[in-house]
Parts: C-alpha cells; structure tokens; sequence
C-alpha cells in the first residue's frame, strides 16, 4: 500500500496554466520528471529559476555558500504581514545578530527545561481526544491545537485556554486557510518600494494576530522588570542580548520573533504530526509497536524521550514523506553554472524537500512508507545527503531539536491511549499552503486502547 501524493501535471503546459495550477497546489503543478531530475530550469518572462535536486548542489547552496543564495525576497512577501522581519525572512548581519539571540533559548539543556510543559500539552490532549472515543474526527484540528498549546506552555508557560492564546490560535487558523505558500504578487517584477497586493482580510488579520501577541509580549516585559517572569522560552529570548553588541530584542522585533515561533512551532508540527497519524492508521502494526514502546511514559521524564525509538523513526518517515515545508528558494546573488548551465544573477533556486526526500535516483522504494529504513545503509546516506525537512547549514530550523522531541512524545502519548482508523471514502490528497495539509482534511475514526 502505497501513501497518497498529489497527481503530477503533464511535463508540458502553458504559462497561464501553470500559473493557475501553482496558485491552487504547487505540489501537483510539479510535473512527475523531478522525480528523477538532479536539476531542472524554468523560464518565464520575468524570472529564471532552477530546481536542484542533487545533493552536491544541495549542499552548495545551504551548506558551503549559503551567503551566496540568501533567502529570496519574493517568496517572503506571502508571510511578510504576519511575520514583520523576522528570523525567517531577514538575511545578512540582521539574520546572524537574530540567531545570536535565539539560538541559546533552543540549546539542549533548555530543551530539558520545556519537557514538562511538553507532557501537559500532552496530557491535555490526550484528555480532550476522550469526549471524541467512537468518532471521525479532522486530525489537523486536533494536531492543530496540541501543536499550538505546546507552543504557549512552552514559550509563555499559558495553556491554550489562556484568552489571549486562544484568540491568537482561532486567528491563526482563519489566516492559514486564506493564506497560499506564495504571493503570485511576488512574482511581478516590480521595485521594492510598490506595495505588494494582500487581500485586506489577510492584512487585518496578521495587524490581529501581532496586536494579541504584543500584549503577551509587553506583560512578559513587566514581569521581567519586576523580577516576577517565569523562567521560559520568552524570558530566555527577552533577556538574552546579542554578544557583540549588548542590545536585546526591542517590542517589535520581538513580536517578529514570536509570530514565526508560533508559525514555524505550531503550523509545522501541526502537520508532521496529522499526517504521522494517518500513516500508522494505514499501517496499524505500528501503533501497537509504538503503544508498547511508550509504556515508558508512565513515569515520564526527560530521559525517556531518547528511548522512544520506533516512534521517532515513524515520526522522522511522516517528515520524509510529506514535509511540512515542501519548497525553499534562494536567490543567487552573483552569477554561477549549475550542471553545465549558466545560472544568471538574481535567479530562484529552489530545493524541494518534497521532490528531494521521493526522489527516484537516491532514496530505496521512496513513495513507500518504511519507518526500518533508517537502519538501512540507503537510509543513513539519504539521510546525511538528500533529507532536509528542517533546512541544513547554518540557517537550519531553530526549533529542530524541539520538533523532534515534541512530535515522537505526542505520538507516543496518543497512541498509548488511543487507536486511529481509517474512515472509509476519506483519503486525503496532500496540498501545499503555508505547509503541506489535506485537502479536505485527514478524518480518523478514535477508538479506546
């Protein structure tokens, strides 16, 4: 049995056609040759742009020059009213200052720290699942809330039900669904200074969100003033300042911050987490495997979580098989050859984890879902050379060691408590918004273990 994905468009199609195609799904306007493609150009009228799919160049671009392809400017225009500029659009000396305050927050030791709001995120959730025993439920809305309330313990040591919290959670939701991964805006060759065109429900909702999330942030001020803050991810951020220069995080640029937390923290794991439970819906022997591993939860500590083994790998194989962030594009700042082909200044660089993690020349079986292969001597490499559902290099995702301790600890707790079955007419098609979701949702039936 073979995992769903999207049905690739014929190799060739016009301009307008593609166009439409990518503003609905950009997965399924990929036609099925990059598949096996180590590069692949196109052209339109106003951009070139290059998908690399061999690992050389792969790690050419996030690896070994990474200064040389920063972030491209078009595809942050999408995100760019919600996240300000945030680490996750910013580039240069303003990126490396960012990441100097941050990443200390994310380091192992406070990792060990956030684990106990980690297990009564879970807890809560677990909790919650049990009015739903007996019933189909949309596993995204479910994911969609754990990942959130994991997120708000974790980083204001509030649970989800925190009126503040709840409200940045239901506008978030409206956001996303209104949201598609890329601005076509983006893609008009027009100054920087024009405007770019957001619909006006998606500007009043990001001016939404970020008023909630400067009140949270300015009370967390005066706590810290006060002496009186808890010791958490926000505290860690607000007070850390960058080493070079002394400066902390200001308001606004800690309002930046906090919207691509919520976003990268939430939204991300959301899905890796709603399509892992389909997968072991599909493929039930795993959840009793999981359910036995997990017994070691009873007493759960921070140490536990390096044993949860099996759940890590099928967590890691979700990841491999649908992405939460199908696509990432760089800009080439000078001129350069890629495979024998001149690669113009300014040109889009794209590196599709979903292309890359199913590619046909590299990974065994790739459509295939096989949480034992990364004992394999094919999965290791893979893994090393041609798996990248965090980024690589020096602009990895922060928060990677977070999602990997979070997602296999929520599995583990669901599915020591919980089976998930399929419901018969419901298959999702996986589509790329702000992340790769189900079209129509991932409905499960929940039964008592």
């Amino acid at each position: 049995m073979i995992p769903p994905k999207p049905t690739p468009r014929p190799d060739k199609v016009s301009l307008w056609r593609y166009l439409k195609l990518f503003r609905k799904d950009l997965l399924s306007a990929q036609p099925q040759r990059l598949y096996r493609a180590w590069m692949a150009e196109f052209r339109t009228p106003f951009f070139r742009s290059f998908m690399i799919n061999q690992p050389e160049l792969v790690d050419t671009v996030l690896k070994q020059r990474p200064e040389g392809f920063p972030k491209s400017g078009r595809i942050s225009e999408g995100l760019r009213p919600l996240l300000g500029n945030s680490v996750f659009l910013t580039n240069g000396e303003t990126w490396k200052r960012q990441r100097r305050i941050i990443d200390p927050a994310f380091e192992g030791g406070r990792l060990k720290d956030t684990f106990p709001a980690m297990i009564e995120a879970a807890q809560a959730c677990v909790a919650r699942l049990r009015d739903h025993v007996g019933k189909d439920i949309e596993c995204e809305e479910l994911t969609s809330h754990a990942a959130a309330d994991v997120i708000f313990r974790t980083l204001f040591s509030v649970p989800i039900e925190n009126e503040v919290a709840t409200q940045v959670f239901e506008k978030f939701r409206t956001y996303q669904r209104e949201q598609p991964l890329l601005n076509l805006a983006a893609f008009v060759p027009v100054p920087r200074w024009v405007p770019r065109l957001h619909s006006r429900r998606t500007r009043k909702n990001a001016k939404e969100i970020r008023a909630l999330i400067a009140s949270l942030t300015a009370e967390r001020a005066r706590l810290i003033a006060a002496g009186q803050a808890p010791d958490d991810l926000a505290t860690k951020i607000m007070t850390t300042p960058d080493p070079e220069t002394g400066r902390c995080f200001d308001t606004r640029e800690m309002v930046d911050q906090v919207a691509i937390f919520f976003l990268a923290g939430h939204e991300t794991s959301a899905s890796a987490l709603a399509w892992t439970l389909y997968l072991v819906a599909l493929f039930p022997d795993w959840q009793d495997k999981i359910a036995a591993e997990a017994q070691i939860l009873d007493d759960p500590s921070f140490g536990s979580v390096s044993r949860l083994k099996l759940s890590r790998d099928v967590f890691r194989e979700a990841l491999r098989l649908y992405p939460p962030v199908p696509m990432m594009v760089r800009e080439a700042q000078c001129p350069d050859k890629f495979r024998g082909r001149d690669v113009p200044k300014g040109a889009q660089i794209v590196i599709s984890p979903w292309h890359l993690h199913r590619h046909e020349r590299l990974w065994d079986r790739p459509d295939e879902f096989d949480p034992m292969r990364w004992g394999t001597e094919n999965g290791k490499t893979c893994q090393r050379q041609a798996y990248v559902p965090f980024s690589t290099g020096p602009r990895v995702c922060t928060g990677a060691g977070f999602a990997m301790v979070e997602g296999p600890l929520l599995l583990s707790m669901l599915l020591r408590n919980f089976r998930f079955k399929l419901v018969e007419g419901r298959t999702p098609v996986p589509v790329a918004h702000l992340t790769v979701r189900s079209k129509d949702g991932i409905w499960l039936r929940v039964v008592e273990r």
